[in-house]
């Protein structure tokens, strides 16, 4: 068992599990020390207690001084993205690590491996196995997590899934969307890694977790397509590749089409668990499929209700000519205008947006999608909004509802008008140079190929409707008194992030 004093190093604190362990283990309140190549890119994300060190598994110098007086250490390397020779990479990066770890005097090392077993494995899974039976050859005791898919927000597996769902109301299904699999929720797979820290442990151990469902790639698909109220056509095609549908799924899911690839060559073995000695050791109880699918879509829409796009989408790469970009599920268009006014005087006619004041833009656009609106039996433009000065949440505007609202610096709207989908509006005010940059984001979050068609369908029209909603806003909060003025024009700078609403 690790005392609350002794140092906890987690290699892989970039990733998806990583990621979410560095964050669990924080809370704990432990002497945290994080591991990676690029220290730089990850001090940012991590608590200002926690240390982070340069170490590359590949570089055996660089560990030494990663491994000093470090009593557990969580092993959560895998480079199947990164190199076609992943398998010989991540043999030889353990065989440096458990060197290195002997050498530090390492007590403890918890791995995440995958499930698999009998007949011929794939080499994906294979080479899972090879480094956690290096790890454990070491004489290092050991804990070895062997897990099937993971499915939480954000998640490969449960990407994968959405995108196939989502975006095709037929899909041609080769074989190994029947192969047998056992998910388990992120979060209950964070659940078993903090706890394994306190596990007693004399000697080097396997677990095999998952939740308590055994389903296909097809049942989750299926349960998906519940949740989101989507039916699918599933026609099998028995003669498609491993090569093929790694192709295939690069077309029409976030995976490249090698690691596609590897991927469904590891569908042909089941992932199942045959030994269930983890439920009676740690006494946890993972949930099920259906309530880790709801989970991972509540999750996804409480990190966009806590999350400042500002910050999101500075991390997202170069946006497309035509369409955006996506995060998640959602495009996104998000524009940015300099005035040179205090906030509070900025955010004034964002606070009266609506009703009487209109939209800035194209009143008569807006006017011609609230009289749509009315036809197919939604609330139209109508409503108007209850006080031409103040809002309040839960407050009507004409086809929006008020989400969220926090005077001087933030108003978000929810979409109420009839959409193939979801939709926001968000405005935001933050002080610069003097003055005040007012960020206007458009989201929204299709529902299958229907919302999509939309979405690209009226890409144009949401162009001129926003940008020009956006410059009006701008020449709104110009009419107050000034601060000087670093810039030549409040012109909108449109950062072709994803896209609008209706």
């Amino acid at each position: 068992m690790t005392g609350a004093g002794e140092l906890v190093l987690l290699t892989g604190a970039s990733g998806y599990v990583g990621g979410r362990l560095c964050r669990a283990l924080e809370a704990a309140d432990l002497r945290l020390r994080c591991m990676a190549r690029r220290p730089e890119y990850l001090r940012g994300r991590v608590a200002s207690s926690t240390e982070v060190v340069a170490g590359d598994v590949l570089d055996p110098s660089s560990l030494a001084g990663a491994l000093r007086g470090v009593h557990t250490a969580y092993y959560l390397i895998h480079s199947m993205a990164a190199a076609r020779d992943y398998a010989e990479q991540d043999h030889l990066g353990a065989v440096h690590f458990v060197q290195a770890a002997r050498d530090a005097g390492v007590r403890r090392i918890i791995y995440l491996g995958g499930l698999g077993a009998g007949g011929r494995l794939s080499r994906h899974l294979a080479s899972r196995q090879d480094v956690g039976r290096v790890l454990r050859d070491s004489g290092i005791p050991t804990i070895e997590f062997r897990a099937s898919i993971v499915i939480g927000s954000g998640s490969l597996s449960f990407e994968l899934v959405r995108a196939l769902v989502e975006k095709l109301p037929a899909m041609v299904t080769p074989t190994w969307v029947d192969t047998l699999t056992q998910p388990i929720g992120v979060e209950d797979l964070i659940a078993y890694l903090v706890a394994a820290r306190e596990s007693p442990l004399r000697e080097s151990v396997i677990y095999e977790i998952g939740g308590p469902d055994q389903v296909s790639y097809g049942d989750l698909m299926r349960e998906y397509g519940r949740l989101r109220g989507l039916t699918r056509l599933m026609v099998r095609v028995p003669l498609l590749t491993p090569r093929l549908s790694g192709l295939w799924l690069a077309l029409v899911s976030p995976v490249y089409a090698r690691v596609g690839r590897e991927l469904i060559d590891g569908l042909r073995n089941p992932t199942v668990v045959r030994d269930t000695r983890a439920l009676e050791d740690f006494g946890l109880r993972p949930r099920g499929v259906r309530e880790m699918l709801a989970r991972a879509l509540a999750n996804e829409d409480s990190s966009f209700a806590a999350t400042r796009w500002s910050d999101a989408l500075s991390a997202q790469p170069a946006p497309r000519r035509w369409g955006g970009v996506t995060y998640g599920s959602r495009r996104v268009d998000s524009r940015t205008v300099w005035v040179p006014s205090r906030p509070e005087t900025a955010f004034r006619p964002i606070a009266r947006i609506g009703g009487g004041t209109g939209w800035y833009y194209g009143d008569y656009l807006w006017r011609l999608r609230g009289l749509i609106d009315l036809v197919v039996g939604g609330p139209g433009m109508r409503r108007g909004r209850p006080d031409p000065e103040r809002v309040r949440v839960g407050d009507a505007l004409d086809f929006w509802r008020v989400e969220a609202i926090e005077p001087g610096r933030l108003l978000r709207l929810a979409a109420e008008m009839r959409l193939p989908g979801r939709a926001w509006l968000q405005f935001e005010v933050t002080p610069e140079n003097g003055g005040s940059l007012i960020r206007q984001t458009a989201l929204f979050d299709p529902s299958g190929l229907g919302g999509l068609l939309y979405w690209y369908g009226l890409w144009g029209i949401h162009q001129l409707v926003f940008a020009g909603m956006l410059r009006g806003i701008a020449r709104a909060a110009l009419s107050a008194p000034r601060c000087p003025r670093p810039r030549a024009s409040p012109v909108p700078r449109h950062e072709a992030r994803p896209h609008p609403p209706w």
